[in-house]
């Protein structure tokens, strides 16, 4: 018997993997989550630490692959505003450079301010209070709106 573990499946959304924790805890599957209370305590490093780990032995892959394929109540879709040309046929955003849908919508981290909210925090010598929004590749690292 293989009592060896793996990295299953990685989310950046601490909830999304309790959700499919307990899933499969129900389901009588052996499984915990690495770096859960870091992502949660620092959302702002998930990304850094790659997010929430979902750890399964290795001998229960295939039949974890069968339950969660059987059951499509854990597909999540982001509830951001994502525009119609960039979702796949599967209703996931895709990366314009490397076509992964590992996206996420959220706050950008390479030009997170316009100029208008620089120039304005600059004059009032505070920080800029908007920020820009866009779709992110976890896989590529590559912005886009």
């Amino acid at each position: 018997m293989n009592d060896r573990t793996v990295v299953y499946s990685t989310y950046y959304n601490p909830m999304e993997a309790n959700i499919i924790k307990a899933k499969l805890e129900d389901s009588g599957f052996a499984c915990y989550l690495a770096d859960e209370n870091f992502a949660t305590l620092n959302p702002l490093y998930n990304q850094a630490i790659g997010g929430v780990k979902l750890i399964v032995f290795e001998r229960d892959i295939e039949a974890i692959n069968a339950l969660l394929a059987e059951d499509n109540s854990l597909t999540f879709e982001s509830s951001d505003e994502i525009t119609n040309e960039q979702e796949s046929e599967e209703g996931k955003t895709v990366c314009e450079k490397c076509g992964s849908t590992n996206v996420g919508y959220g706050m950008a981290t390479n030009k997170k301010y316009s100029i208008w909210a620089t120039i304005l925090a600059f004059l009032t010598l505070t920080t800029p209070i908007k920020a820009n929004k866009c779709h992110h590749c976890y896989d590529c690292g590559h912005e886009f709106k």
